[in-house]
């Protein structure tokens, strides 16, 4: 089958996880690490994960309870790491953009006086 620019949204879903997936240097995270708190991983390693936390995790409802609290504060500090990450990118830009601005002074009057 041919591609053309008329078959862009089929491969929307694609780009998007892509995108999601993606590791962004101004915050330092993927936005799925953000909002979920770990890397992504494909399918069967996600079918593997899952058998191996209901076996171990599930069976001491206190262990998974306190699991699920370490679990949340790490993925707030995460979040606030990944704010820091991206303060500290954009002054490193700014700074940047600055170095390469000049500035230029305007002296009135002198335009149009070649009389």
């Amino acid at each position: 089958m041919a591609s053309t620019r008329k078959d862009w949204s089929a491969k929307l879903e694609d780009a998007m996880w892509a995108y999601r997936i993606a590791y962004k240097t101004p915050i330092g995270l993927s936005p799925f690490q953000l909002v979920y708190g770990k890397s992504c991983h494909l399918p069967v390693k996600m079918e593997h994960k899952a058998y191996w936390a209901l076996k171990f995790l599930n069976f001491d409802e206190k262990a998974s309870r306190e699991h699920r609290k370490i679990q949340l504060l790490e993925l707030e500090e995460m979040g606030l790491t990944a704010y820091e990450s991206s303060r500290l990118y954009k002054e490193k830009v700014q700074t940047y953009h600055d170095k390469k601005t000049v500035e230029e002074r305007l002296q009135t009057g002198t335009i149009g006086t070649t009389f």
